[in-house]
C-alpha cells in the first residue's frame, strides 16, 4: 500500500523533471487531449497510456501505477489497482480483497475514502 503511494509521488517527481512546464501530475491529461504529448509514449524513466479519467504509468522494471484524477487534481485509486500494482513488482504480491481493504483502512488517515471504494492520500 505504502509502496504504491511512494511510486505515485515518484511518478510525479520524474515527470514534472521530464516536463518542465507540468504543474502538477493530472495535467498530463489535458497535455494529452490537447495533443501537446502523445496518448502513450515515454516519458523519462517511465512509459504512460492516457485513459479516461486517469493514466496508467510503468516504470522500467515493469512496476505498474494506475491512477484516475478528481477535478481538483487528486489522484485516486481503487482495490483493483492496488492489486495491480502488487502484481506488478519485481517480487509479486498477491493478495485478496480483504487484506486489501484491511491495509487501505489501517492506513487512515494517511488515505481517505473519497467516494465508495475509491482513495486517495489525505491532503
Amino acid at each position: 500500500m505504502l509502496g504504491y503511494v511512494r511510486a505515485l509521488n515518484a511518478i510525479d517527481e520524474a515527470m514534472r523533471v521530464a516536463i518542465p512546464s507540468l504543474e502538477q501530475l493530472p495535467d498530463v491529461l489535458g497535455l494529452a487531449r490537447s495533443h501537446r504529448i502523445s496518448r502513450s509514449g515515454h516519458i523519462g524513466t517511465y512509459s504512460y497510456t492516457v485513459h479516461g479519467a486517469g493514466c496508467r504509468f510503468v516504470s522500467g522494471n515493469g512496476t505498474e501505477v494506475d491512477v484516475d484524477f478528481e477535478a481538483d487534481g487528486r489522484g485516486i485509486f481503487d482495490l483493483w489497482r492496488l492489486r495491480w500494482y502488487g502484481l506488478s513488482l519485481p517480487e509479486p504480491l498477491e493478495v485478496t480483497d480483504e487484506d486489501l481493504r484491511s491495509a487501505v483502512w489501517s492506513l487512515q488517515p494517511l488515505l481517505a475514502e473519497v467516494r465508495p471504494g475509491w482513495f486517495s492520500v489525505a491532503s
